[in-house]
């Protein structure tokens, strides 16, 4: 299913993430379901191939109109107790270090024992113009509560510092090892870090908790990404109205994404921060699945029109895209861009 006649060009997402204006209008997103790949792709998905599953999103979003492709480095993660196979779980669920002796005991893994093959092995396969978005296995802030529990690691903070501090070292050295290792393959051409930081009105640790404990991590990304030439981006879900100071001016990411309308609409996020990072999707979850078509079209012509002749955006949904979006809601959107 091919919606346009244009061809993956890399460069537009970077002009977008140099916070320029690029030579057509631009699409992002940090995923798409199975089943809406496999419409835009014309097939099946390839079951257990790591390979052949990449295949699909690479031919998914290059029919979709976008430059890239998202893409996990491997199937690395940290173990833990949650379930699985449940669509909803708390923050609480399934944690597995409680202190010394059970951080001790858990089985830290180690990027290099997992295969990062896939994103070498896609190299035929990408379209000329296109690159990997690499994200990662969730976050430092992420995986840190699933292995404590949110509450849990509130009290630590207080109670336990320095298994605080272990814990949070331990996880961003190993998420820095998974960088290194994916961003050495040529087919990478952005580092996405994916970290959710808050709550609706507030991070879920304190400012300075997460200036101590999650930004400097980020940062080394962040740096990382740069000496090898590359871009890097921050997923982020939630209120940071108070540290998006830091995410520019301290971790120097090049661009935000995950938008919500009742944190902050992503047409007054552009207005409060055009020119400081490049403004990735923003297009709210909850109002692509409400409204109609032309209304969803119409504020997509909208804010691409708000950043004409000021860059610094692409278009998107305000996170990714989930099967319980209409299909067709999602077209309008994308036909808002390849129309415009």
């Amino acid at each position: 299913m091919k919606l346009h006649n244009r061809k993956p060009d890399i460069e537009n997402l970077y002009k977008v993430l140099r916070r320029e204006e690029p030579s057509r209008p631009t699409l992002f997103d940090f995923g798409m379901n199975i089943p809406l790949c496999e419409r835009l792709a014309g097939r099946k998905s390839g079951g257990n191939s790591a390979l052949e599953n990449l295949r699909l999103v690479v031919d998914a979003f290059a029919a979709a109109g976008y430059d890239y492709a998202p893409t996990l480095g491997s199937n690395f993660q940290f173990l833990s107790g949650r379930h699985k196979e449940k669509q909803t779980i708390s923050l609480n669920d399934g944690f597995l270090i409680t202190g010394e002796e059970s951080f001790e005991k858990y089985d830290w893994p180690k990027p290099a024992d997992f295969d990062f093959s896939r994103l070498e092995q896609i190299g035929p396969y990408l379209p000329e113009g296109m690159k990997l978005m690499c994200r990662g296995p969730g976050g430092v802030l992420e995986n840190v509560i699933t292995l404590t529990g949110y509450d849990n690691l509130c009290l630590m903070l207080f109670d336990n510092p320095a298994l605080v501090e272990a814990l949070f070292s331990r996880v961003g050295q190993i998420l820095l090892e998974y960088y290194e290792i994916a961003l050495h393959c040529d087919t990478v051409g952005l580092l996405m870090s994916n970290d959710d930081w808050g709550f609706k009105h507030q991070t879920f640790l304190s400012p300075p908790d997460m200036r101590k404990y999650v930004f400097p991590w980020h940062k080394k990304f962040a740096d990382l990404a740069h000496g090898k030439k590359i871009p890097a981006a921050l997923h982020s879900c939630g209120y940071l109205n108070d540290v998006m100071d830091d995410v520019i001016s301290f971790m120097g990411f090049d661009g935000k994404h995950s938008f919500e309308d009742n944190i902050v609409p992503v047409e007054d996020f552009y207005e409060q921060n055009h020119g400081k990072i490049a403004i990735l999707g923003g297009i709210d979850l909850d109002f692509i699945i409400q409204r109609s078509e032309e209304e969803i079209t119409a504020r997509c012509k909208a804010m691409l029109k708000r950043a004409e002749g000021r860059g610094g955006y692409a278009l998107g949904t305000g996170n990714s895209v989930p099967e319980f979006i209409p299909q067709d809601h999602f077209f309008a959107l994308l036909k808002a861009a390849l129309d415009y």
